[in-house]
């Protein structure tokens, strides 16, 4: 432990706030145990689903251009599509990233005349482009696309009447975000989003769901799938790449839903008989196998973060002792200097560009100036230690990842640590 005091000094971080980190952790324990008892349930049904379909060395092969009877990668689909309980999955090395992901299976499955309907108030800032909330070419809108939004009531919860009032004979296909996003609602669980897909449905059966998964996969034993969702959608370089995947995105549903994303990602007529997976094969099963510890110790940093700031004073949401249903840890900081400060933190304590300088700037797809920080080995990988967020009250940055505990560990310590030295905070 001295040795380890000693290191952590070196480093930056102070006997003081080390103590004040290790005074939560005692706090945990048991919390701590659940998440465990959750990742070993999800490990299982990962090596389930991959000795059902008898991977084997032969899936880690490479393919180019075409990539015509692509073993791997065609296996790799079953692997995926058993393990979110659902007919049929995409999963693809040319899906970019999660707000790529979700506009092929929206444009996919929306036709002109048809409308999106949004229950949980207003997407996440990429998604309002691809919607056409704020105009850009491309959009759904361009295309005939309507849109409708309801805003959540004022606790964070759905707002049912106004829904049965949304939905009507146009309402194609309803998108729900699990996860908050850059807002400081509540995440939904899974049990939520199902109680919000039934009612959905008892209004209009054939109305298609939608659930951008993305930062909630693994966090539970049962997915959006499990309760109704047609489809969902997700990242590679989120939870379930496990930090491995260096790009892709998956979709998981219904054969008709996802056999339409096919056609949508590649040309009509060739579908997923298409896409070579370039040597990514590996890296995509294995990330896949070690994604449901990858999320555990994320989480476990989330919490831990939520441990450290709300005692002095910052709102955090979740909260110290709420239940979790992402990875995503929002802690209100109330000024530019303390999202500046907080990501100085988590960018010092990266392995990869640890000597950089997060500052704020002007993001494609933001209307507001957003910094970020994080020195991963995948470029823009949440799943990996970061923090980000836009510069505009309440000043919320937005904690995430840690390919283990001890790094999402060292990352928020760090992270309070250039809090202390700017005089932001007092322990």
């Amino acid at each position: 432990m001295e040795q380890l005091l000693e290191l952590y000094n070196t480093m930056g971080i102070s006997p003081a706030v080390y103590n004040y980190g290790e005074e939560a952790l005692a706090r945990l324990q048991d919390r701590f145990a659940v998440i465990d008892q959750i990742a070993e349930h999800n490990q299982a049904k990962v090596i389930s689903a991959m000795q059902k379909n008898r991977v084997s060395a032969a899936c880690f092969a490479a393919t180019t251009g075409y990539g015509y009877d692509d073993v791997g990668r065609d296996n790799l689909e079953r692997v995926y599509a058993d393990v979110f309980h659902t007919e049929a999955a995409l999963v693809r090395p040319q899906i970019t990233c999660g707000t790529h992901a979700l506009t092929v299976a929206l444009s996919a499955n929306l036709l002109p005349g048809d409308e999106l309907l949004s229950p949980v108030g207003l997407p996440y800032d990429t998604l309002q482009e691809v919607i056409g909330i704020r105009p850009s070419p491309c959009s759904l809108a361009e295309y005939g696309v309507a849109y409708r939004q309801v805003d959540l009531l004022a606790d964070g919860t759905f707002d049912y009447d106004g829904i049965r009032a949304a939905i009507n004979e146009k309402t194609k296909l309803v998108t729900i975000q699990r996860s908050k996003g850059y807002a400081t609602r509540p995440t939904f669980s899974v049990k939520q989003i199902g109680e919000l897909i039934a009612f959905c449905k008892s209004i209009k059966p054939d109305v298609i769901v939608m659930v951008d998964n993305c930062y909630g996969e693994f966090v539970e034993t049962i997915e959006p799938s499990d309760v109704g969702a047609d489809m969902v959608v997700g990242s590679l370089i989120k939870n379930p790449g496990g930090g491995l995947a260096p790009i892709g995105g998956y979709i998981c549903g219904t054969k008709q839903c996802v056999d339409r994303c096919a056609y949508r990602l590649s040309a009509p007529g060739l579908g997923q008989e298409v896409g070579a997976n370039l040597g990514l094969m590996t890296s995509l099963y294995q990330g896949f196998f070690l994604a449901p510890t990858v999320v555990a110790g994320a989480e476990k940093g989330a919490i831990f973060a939520a441990n450290l700031y709300e005692p002095l004073g910052f709102r955090c949401v979740p909260n110290a002792t709420e239940s979790r249903h992402d990875i995503i840890q929002a802690v209100e900081l109330g000024s530019e200097e303390g999202m500046i400060a907080f990501c100085k933190g988590i960018q010092a304590a990266a392995p990869v560009d640890s000597f950089a300088t997060p500052l704020p700037w002007d993001m494609p797809g933001y209307n507001d100036k957003v910094i970020m920080a994080a020195g991963a080995f995948v470029q823009g990988s949440s799943i990996e230690l970061s923090a980000d967020g836009p510069i505009r009250p309440p000043y919320a940055v937005y904690f995430q990842g840690g390919l283990t505990w001890c790094h999402a560990k060292l990352g928020i310590l760090m992270s309070l640590q250039k809090m202390v030295d700017a005089g932001l905070v007092k322990l």
